[in-house]
């Protein structure tokens, strides 16, 4: 009785530890592939096959087999790189590119370049474009031009891309800024033209002013010409309206003068005038 218990739990054990080789071997053969991702296997025996395995569940041959998993949802990147432009002055750049692996040609990434693909090619073609085009401008073009910059630095980095099998979604220059001698020099060459501005007022201002004095002169001339030529017509007449005009003026101002009063010398009480006497009024303070 306790020989046929014993072989029964023998059995038992045994039947356990295959249950449990044979989930082990269940486990090591299933693989899983989870959404954006893609998978490449590599046999022991072909190498690295050709087609990619996607999203789910799949099975594998344990110890000759193994599955290498890609992401292949679109991935910002940053690349930083400081270079001269063709003036010479130095630029500090920071280019933000999104990235993807062609699914296609997984495979042939894996095996030329790994699965950390991006780390070992991004930062290196981003340097190179960047470099590139910066060189074809000066350091006031790069300010000026910048959409034109951002699309020769997108057509050459998506082009250069492509021989590693990579895609770019999209490229952009996030930020750009120059060394202190450049941002001092923009300084100084935004006061000089602030200082020529400046000038050019005085200088137009002066010219205004020297237009003015000529037409003021001109008309004073003119009317100098036109009071000549009255006087000359009218004779003594005129002459004689402008002394009465001058009399009023002066009675006028004295008849506002307080403590002051003016009689008229003669027998003409008309503004105190007397024509044949030099002497227009008297002023007697009281």
């Amino acid at each position: 009785m306790a020989a046929g218990a014993g072989t029964f739990l023998s059995r038992l054990g045994q039947l356990g530890v295959l249950v449990g080789i044979g989930g082990s071997a269940l486990q090591a053969s299933l693989y899983t592939v989870d959404g954006g991702e893609r998978a490449v296997i590599f046999d022991r025996l072909v190498g690295v096959k050709d087609q990619t395995v996607g999203e789910g569940t799949h099975f594998l041959i344990p110890v000759l087999q193994k599955p290498y998993i890609f992401e292949v949802r679109t991935r910002p990147r940053s690349i930083t790189s400081v270079t001269g432009t063709k003036d010479l002055q130095m630029v500090n750049l920071t280019l933000r590119v999104l990235s993807k692996p062609d699914v296609d040609r997984l495979p042939r990434i894996f095996t030329t370049l790994g699965v950390d693909y991006d780390e070992r090619v991004l930062p290196s073609i981003g340097n190179e474009v960047l470099k590139a085009v910066v060189a074809q401008f000066n350091a006031d073009q790069l300010l000026t031009e910048r959409p034109y910059v951002s699309k020769l630095v997108r057509e050459s980095l998506v082009m250069r891309a492509k021989d590693f099998n990579i895609l770019l979604d999209d490229v952009a220059i996030t930020h750009l800024s120059f060394g202190q001698e450049f941002s001092r020099a923009i300084e100084a060459k935004q006061v000089a033209q602030q200082e020529a501005e400046r000038s050019k007022f005085v200088v137009m201002k002066a010219e205004q002013e020297k237009r003015a004095a000529v037409i003021r002169a001109e008309g004073e001339s003119e009317a100098a010409r036109l009071i000549s030529e009255a006087t000359a017509s009218a004779g003594s007449g005129l002459i004689e309206l402008r002394r009465i005009e001058a009399a009023r003026e002066i009675a006028g101002t004295l008849a506002q003068t307080p403590n002051v009063a003016y009689l008229p010398s003669g027998g003409n009480m008309l503004l105190g005038i007397n024509p044949g006497a030099p002497e227009m009024m008297k002023r007697t303070t009281r």
